[in-house]
Parts: structure tokens; sequence; C-alpha cells
């Protein structure tokens, strides 16, 4: 297994949930780490109160809905660090709308910041990870990346479209020394729900029941960035919930019977 210290993280979605405890069990454990996200304030939180050296941080503020800077972005970063060992893309955002309500500009938006955001940065930050001979991508999916459900049908199937992109991303690459993994939450405790978009775009705003009794975020962060050191391509993580995956692989018949029985609400 690799170690963190002294290895460069660069994580998006870094100011609250998964990727906040992220950036602070790498950074408890040495390493250095980029934070981005929309919200500046909260990433300047979360190294005040971890009492970050200067030399092992940098924040740069990001919109995955415009990542027309991608770019820029990576330049600064190498301009401080000079390599960047491992990207992970963990920004997002998710529904809670029916397809039938649903605004085909709501689904352009999620598939905006999900997908497109995401390869944005990571067809950024590759040209960099090739020069090195080296370099570890993951991009955070969700269970609903293996299979629809109701009130997702946006944020799934951006969700399936990484692992596409993400699985020939690691065909081409091998002979780079480039890594990718694919981190699939189930259910953790973070405010996903809450800042789920609906069928008008606006928030959810509501702590899912099933969030709320899950897995800490804390756990949830340590487990993946084991997982990550020991090059797994695929990091489940979640509760029981997870069992699903395999359900849909395995007994597709019994996955269809228990999905009928899922009733939107």
């Amino acid at each position: 297994m690799k170690s963190i210290k002294n290895t460069v993280w660069w994580i998006t979605g870094a100011s609250s949930g998964i990727g906040r405890a992220l950036v602070e069990h790498i950074l408890v454990n040495g390493g250095k780490v980029i934070l981005s996200s929309r919200n500046e304030v909260k990433l300047r939180e979360i190294i005040l109160k971890n009492n970050t050296n200067e030399n092992d941080y940098l924040i740069l503020a990001m919109d995955l809905e415009d990542m027309s800077n991608a770019k820029e972005l990576t330049d600064k970063v190498v301009q401080k660090f000079s390599r960047i060992d491992f990207l992970i893309n963990n920004g997002g955002i998710s529904q809670r709308s029916l397809v039938s309500e649903t605004s085909i500009d709501i689904d352009r938006r999620i598939m905006e910041t999900n997908f497109f955001g995401t390869v944005a940065l990571t067809k950024a930050v590759l040209p960099i990870m090739i020069k090195q001979q080296s370099g570890h991508i993951c991009a955070v999916s969700s269970v609903v990346g293996k299979f629809g459900f109701p009130l997702r049908s946006a944020y799934s199937a951006s969700k399936q479209a990484l692992h596409g992109f993400f699985e020939s991303l690691r065909a081409e690459n091998v002979e780079n020394n480039i890594k990718v993994s694919m981190i699939i939450p189930g259910r953790i405790n973070t405010a996903i729900s809450n800042n789920a978009l609906t069928k008008d775009g606006t928030k959810h705003g509501v702590l899912d029941d099933g969030q709320a009794n899950s897995m800490s975020s804390e756990k949830a962060a340590k487990i993946i960035i084991g997982k990550i050191l020991k090059g797994k391509k695929e990091i489940l993580v979640g509760g029981k919930e997870i069992i699903m995956v395999h359900i849909r692989r395995w007994f597709p018949r019994l996955f269809y019977h228990l999905a009928s029985r899922v009733r939107a609400k």
C-alpha cells in the first residue's frame, strides 16, 4: 500500500460531506491538498480548523457547471506543487424529481455539473499525469450509477455516463501508469439530499431518512482512501443498500422484482 505522506491530492466538492472528510483525512496523514468547490468560505474554514501549513494546501474555487477555466486552475496547481498524484472528482449535485415533471433544462444542468464538469477537469489534469508517467484519477459515482432509481433520472444518467468515460480512460492509459478508480457510495450521512435539485431547479431542502441514519462521512473517507491506496478499480462504500449492486449483476430477475416495489415519494 502506498502512503499518503507528501503526495498531492486534488479534491472537488471539498467544502462538505465526503469531500471535506477526504481532505481532513489526507491532511492529518501528511498529504498535500487542493480544495475545490463553489463555497470558498467553507474551504477556508476547513484549513483554519485543521491549522494547515500554507505549503500543504491550495484553495481553488470552482463551479463544475462552467469549467471553461479548467486549464487555468490546473496550471495554478502545477505552479505550486509541480505535480498531481491523485485527482478525486467528488463534486456534483443530486436530484429529487419525476421524469414526467422535470424540465429538460434541469436534466442538462445536472449532466453539465456531474458529467461534463468532471470530464473537463480530468482532461486538464491528464496531460500532467501523462508527463509524470504516474497518477491516479477517481470519480465518485453512486449506487444509482449502476441502476436507475425513482426521482433520480438525470442524476443516475450522469453517474452511469461517468462509468463509461472513466473505464475508457483507464484502458487508454495503462502504458502511462495512470490508475483509475470508480467510487460508488451508497447512503452516506451528507447534505446531498438537502442540495438536490427538484423539478424546477429549487433545492430539495430535506435530509432523507436513509441518509440521516447512514455511515458517517469520516468513516466513508477512511475506507475510500484505503482502497484507493490499494489500487482498487471499484470502491463500494456504504451500508446494506450496496448489496443491490451485486443483486443487479448476479440476480437480475430478483433485482427487477425488488425495483418494481420501490415507490417514488
